[in-house]
């Protein structure tokens, strides 16, 4: 940081020069005439730029342009903002303009930065007090092993590796006692993680509340602790050395009753206004005003007792509770001003400062950049070990080892002070600035490219209700944006027909928007023994959900969880809990909720959640359209008032898992289903409902046949068939509907059609699909909550929902086989299953034949997929069978374990060429056995 700062001169008399005690050597003393604050304008013969303010509204608008436009250059590059604005610092230093004098002299003359670098310490203080409010120190406890693990690995391996390469080069090329205690500087740099750091390029990459989001978060906070405990050791010995001992004791104690005066009088006093801020009302203007007041009080302690006021205003910010009320509030008033104004005038400062033409000493340039590295590949190292040893994925632990390694803030802060301190030369400083913005610059494209959050929400099985079996446990999760949302979906699950042979697991997910907070947050709740006085939000929407749990027991399961985070990528928190418990059915309401029965906006801060859903949830999803009839509870009263349901069936795999939901509630005794599918006259005189395929057109007609069987067998199941002949036919049909019913269910989706594309002219909510729009429209007089339905479409080798997982995978994953057509999928069962004990467990049994039902069903109708049955009785029997046919393929796939003392393979393994491809495989592949057929033996990934 420049010295003009340090020691601006006011002159009374223009005469008098400074005496020799006002100057010290290697400080440079700028001189400044009194007053000259504001100019009369340029019509008045002024100079402008020699005026403190309009100079300083001019380097503000220069800085910000600047800076602003380099940002929209790199943002398709997948750059974070640090890059842009310190770029624009170097383009406006003495790098590129300010290379020439006239520039420099007249926008940034030393005179001119005072102001200007008074108000960038000024702006970061706000900084670093607002990041230590969103800090929530309590996270640290909550850690865990392997966060503990990273941050600590993360510290120690970068730091003893560059400390000992440094010592390495000082001896081995005798550097002088300067450039070694540099190379000292660049080894605790690269041993830091910053949190801030962290927090801002998660934030800005939008995977704040990922897997490796939540893991880096945790991990940085540690690594940070580790950092400042050494640099707290080397400031008392520092002290104790320079000074004396007395100052080091008087500097510790002075810290100590820092500390004490935050934890027991500002704690106490900001829990205190928490207390008496109503939940959901806004926090007293007299309150935010105390906490500015004891920031500049604070601010002003720190530098008395030389801590900096920069490390006591952030003690501060982390001593007030982070989050609403009080924390949202303080981080709201200043997010905006400090981001957008102050920060980038740090950033520029920085980028100013940076001449490279001081750079000329290329030996110092590679002794730099080599301990540099040497600690960034420490770091990735300390990082990736842990995460490896818990078996994660590599790439995920080397995305993790880049976001540890990423610069920012906290590093231009050390830089700064090294430079102001004159413990790093101008060359070095020029190297270290471009050495953190290559390496930022560099990180970020990889870090995207590596990551991707939702790549693990990719299902291996159907999760569906058309493939959910009818006596097992129904896992659904319900999204809650608010207590509105509450007593509607508890009614639409109170319908559900959850019976003890019909159990209902069910998942509540509490979703709050990220404010006033650096980390996300994923947490179970537990119910307390003594309920609180004044109970949360999220305590109230529990308690609704455990007293419907409380009124079905042995029927309803309910956990409930509360998820913190920012609403772009609230998301990844629903997916990772459909996907951990194996969700079958994620509800979620529309973020537009109903006023008096009528439509109305709000929540438009979740607009993208129920998008990124519905691309991305590894199973099935309802968008819950209230009308506010669900929330009443007369039917859950009153048997004699059945509530009625309505499905509009088009066609496609969205319908049919709309009317399998229906199907599910048809069995509820309170509960009648009216089925109204929706015909052309014919397909060559009329137009396409929907563009399906000859194979959807057979699912959909088995799946009808089965409801219209049930129509003959209850009164309270209906079918209607509406004969329509372009989309004034759709839409009059949907008016026949008007106040006949309670809930309207249909398919989001259905096909590219002249018909529907009538229908999605003025389509605004893609995620309700063309007739859901409709239905939810704002000047719809349907009168019904609508739940608009899309099938599971994110399966492991599947292209879309009407294929088969298993098949699909055979057909497209099968390498040097572009042209089969002919597929069979050969079942062997064993005559006496209960007699013989394997290790093939009911897990694994269920999964079987939830495939093979699979097979099955997609074997319906087509020629060139078939499922045989063999039942056997020992090995021998199951060679004869695959003996038989092995001439009759051209590739032939087995797996290679199939546990162990199985009946089915009893035998084979006797003879034993290629024990490794397993019994059958090696009973494929034994060399004298004369067969045309390839063999592809398949291991499943091992689990720990």
């Amino acid at each position: 940081m420049s010295q003009t700062n340090n020691s601006s001169m006011q002159l009374q008399n223009p005469a008098t020069s400074p005496s020799d005690e006002d100057v010290r050597v290697g400080v440079d003393v700028v001189c400044q005439v009194v007053g000259m604050i504001n100019s009369k304008g340029l019509w008045f013969g002024d100079d402008l730029l020699e005026y403190t303010l309009p100079l300083l509204l001019l380097q503000l608008s220069l800085i910000s342009i600047v800076t602003r436009s380099i940002y929209i250059f790199l943002k398709p590059l997948g750059q974070p903002s640090v890059v842009s604005h310190i770029l624009g610092g170097v383009i406006l230093g003495p790098s590129i303009l300010g290379h020439n004098l006239s520039f420099t002299d007249k926008i940034f003359p030393p005179e001119g930065r005072t102001a200007l670098e008074t108000l960038s310490v000024f702006g970061f203080m706000l900084f670093i007090f607002q990041i230590g409010v969103k800090i929530d120190p309590s996270i640290i406890l909550k850690s865990g092993k392997r966060a503990l693990a990273v941050g600590i690995f993360g510290f120690c391996i970068p730091f003893a590796l560059a400390s000992a390469f440094r010592l390495i080069l000082c001896h081995s090329l005798s550097l002088d006692d300067a450039t070694c205690h540099v190379l000292q500087l660049v080894v605790l740099m690269q041993s830091v993680t910053a949190f801030p750091v962290i927090a801002i390029f998660l934030a800005e990459f939008k995977i704040l509340n990922s897997e490796i989001g939540r893991l880096a978060s945790s991990s940085s906070m540690i690594c940070d602790i580790c950092f400042w405990s050494l640099m707290s050791v080397i400031y008392v010995a520092d002290v104790a050395k320079e000074e004396s001992m007395q100052s080091a004791i008087g500097s510790i104690l002075s810290v100590v009753f820092l500390v004490c005066l935050l934890v027991f009088g500002i704690r106490p006093a900001a829990l205190w206004a928490i207390r008496n801020t109503p939940e959901g009302e806004p926090v007293k203007d007299v309150y935010i005003f105390v906490v500015f007041v004891a920031l500049m009080s604070f601010g002003f302690l720190g530098e008395v007792i030389g801590i900096n006021s920069l490390i006591s205003c952030f003690l501060l910010g982390l001593i007030i509770p982070d989050g609403p009320p009080l924390g949202a509030a303080i981080v709201d008033r200043l997010d905006c001003f400090v981001s957008a104004l102050l920060m980038p005038i740090f950033f520029t400062l920085c980028g100013l400062k940076t001449d490279v033409f001081t750079i000329q000493k290329w030996k110092t340039v590679g002794v730099i950049l080599l301990v540099f590295f040497i600690g960034f590949l420490g770091k990735i190292i300390g990082t990736m070990l842990p995460p490896l040893f818990c078996r994660m994925p590599f790439r995920d632990a080397l995305a993790l080892g880049l976001i540890m390694n990423s610069r920012g803030i906290f590093e231009l802060v050390l830089l700064n002070d090294w430079k102001t301190k004159s413990a790093m030369t101008d060359e070095c400083f020029a190297i270290m600035i471009l050495s953190l913005v290559v390496l930022t610059g560099v990180i970020s494209p990889l870090v995207k490219a590596l990551y991707d959050p939702s790549r693990r929400f990719l299902a291996y099985r159907r999760r569906t209700l058309c493939h959910h079996r009818s006596n097992e446990e129904l896992r659904m999760l319900a999204c809650v944006l608010s207590q509105d949302n509450v007593r509607t979906i508890i009614n639409l699950l109170d319908v559900s027909n959850h019976t003890n042979d019909n159990p209902i697991g069910l998942y509540v997910l509490h979703l709050i928007e990220l404010v006033g907070r650096a980390s996300s947050l994923m947490i179970a709740h537990l119910p307390r023994e003594k309920p609180p006085k004044y109970p949360t939000e999220s305590a109230q929407i529990f308690n609704a959900f455990k007293k419907f749990e409380q009124e079905n027991q042995s029927h309803v399961a309910v956990h409930c969880y509360k998820s913190i985070s920012p609403s772009e990528t609230m998301h990844n928190d629903v997916c990772s809990l459909a996907l951990e418990h194996r969700i079958s059915f994620i509800i979620i309401p529309f973020y537009n909720q109903s006023i008096n029965g009528r439509i109305a906006n709000s929540f438009h801060a979740y607009r993208h959640l129920n998008k990124n859903v519905l691309d991305k949830a590894p199973c099935s999803v309802g968008v819950l359209v209230d009308r506010g009839n669900l929330r009443k509870s007369q039917f859950v009263l009153a048997e004699s008032l059945p509530y009625r349901i309505a499905v509009l069936f088009f066609g496609g795999a969205d319908d049919r898992e709309a009317l399998a939901y229906a199907v599910l509630m048809s069995k509820n005794p309170r509960v009648s289903v009216t089925l109204l599918q929706i015909t052309t006259v014919s397909a060559s005189e009329g137009t396409e409902i929907s563009g399906a395929t000859a194979r959807s057109k057979l699912l959909d007609s088995d799946l009808l046949d089965e409801y219209k069987l049930k129509t003959e067998q209850s009164e309270r199941v209906s079918y209607l068939e509406e004969v329509v002949m372009d989309s004034e036919g759709v839409l009059d049909v949907i008016k026949s509907m008007e106040n006949a019913y309670d809930l309207v269910m249909v398919g989001k989706r259905h096909g590219e059609s002249e018909l529907m594309s009538n229908l999605g002219k003025w389509n605004e909510h893609i995620d309700l699909g063309t007739v859901g729009e409709i239905l939810a429209a704002t000047d719809s007089k349907l009168g019904a909550s609508v739940l608009v339905v899309q099938q599971q479409t994110r399966v492991w080798g599947l292209r879309n929902a009407e294929d088969s997982s298993l098949l699909r995978r055979v057909k497209d994953d099968v390498p040097g086989v572009p042209n089969c057509n002919d597929y069979t999928v050969y079942s062997f069962l064993w005559l006496k299953v209960d007699t013989v004990k394997t290790t093939i467990d009911g897990w694994d049994t269920m999964l079987d034949s939830e495939e093979l039902k699979d097979v099955k069903q997609n074997s319906i109708g087509e020629q060139d997929v078939r499922c045989l049955e063999k039942f056997v009785e020992d090995g021998t029997q199951t060679a004869s069978i695959i003996s038989s046919v092995l001439n009759e393929y051209e590739l032939i796939i087995v797996g290679r374990r199939h546990g162990i003392s199985s009946p089915l393979t009893l035998g084979l393994a006797d003879r034993t060429e290629f024990p490794k491809l397993g019994p059958v495989g090696d009973f494929l592949a034994l060399s004298d056995r004369n067969i045309k057929a390839s063999i592809l033996v398949v291991q499943q990934q091992q689990l720990s």
